[in-house]
């Protein structure tokens, strides 16, 4: 999971209370969630969904409230649905999203299944694994085991950009400026508006080396 920073104005359109799909509304989740899903971190899905972090049930209150507006795709809003309403807030600094769910990419790109490990036990963070868990790894239908095989090979992708620099940066007759190079674009793949860069973040954290060369730019 990534940290997001959104407005703290309200978009017009929600004062309303007509839809929350307006396009202000939109526009402000698509700038603050950098064009990326809140929970599998795909850039640009196809289909967009503007999701409540706390189901509503009909209430209009948290229906319109921009604070519980989320910048979803359409696979992890299905799966979430109503169901999940304790979650780690990625919109919340304090409470440190990235470090207390550990995320690794897949070795190959056919892997079954990726990393979602938990490394807290206070209950946002189980429920948060649980969901991940569904996201990244479910074959509960037909349907979600193939798009999960889907997203998985193209974290993967992203998995073999990272390890394209990291072989320039570790081979032996690198140039220095070369292995700067590499370390400048593994810190490009670290952004937060880079696809799933939260599994390039635990992949340098795994790293005793680069844990240390780039912890500034880690969260």
């Amino acid at each position: 999971m990534f940290n997001v920073t959104r407005i703290e104005e309200s978009p017009a359109s929600l004062a309303e209370r007509r839809s929350y799909k307006e396009e202000d509304v939109v526009k402000a989740l698509e700038d603050a969630f950098h064009k990326k899903c809140y929970l599998c971190e795909t850039k640009e899905p196809l289909d967009i969904n503007v999701e409540h972090f706390i189901a509503h049930q009909g209430d209009p209150v948290l229906k319109f409230d921009w604070n519980n507006l989320y910048y979803s795709c359409a696979r992890c809003n299905n799966i979430k649905l109503q169901y999940f309403n304790n979650l780690l807030d990625c919109c919340a600094p304090e409470q440190n999203v990235f470090r207390k769910i550990k995320l690794l990419p897949p070795r190959t790109p056919g892997a079954k299944t990726l990393v979602v490990e938990r490394q807290n036990d206070d209950e946002r963070t189980k429920e948060t694994e649980k969901l991940l868990k569904k996201i990244y790894n479910s074959d509960h239908t037909i349907n979600k085991s193939i798009t999960g095989s889907y997203l998985r090979k193209k974290i993967h992708t992203q998995f073999r950009l990272l390890n394209k620099w990291l072989t320039i940066f570790y081979t032996e007759d690198s140039l220095e400026h070369e292995r700067e190079d590499a370390l400048e674009r593994v810190k490009v793949l670290m952004s937060d508006k880079a696809q799933y860069s939260a599994f390039i973040k635990w992949c340098i954290l795994e790293d005793t080396e680069l844990s240390e060369l780039l912890k500034t730019s880690i969260d």
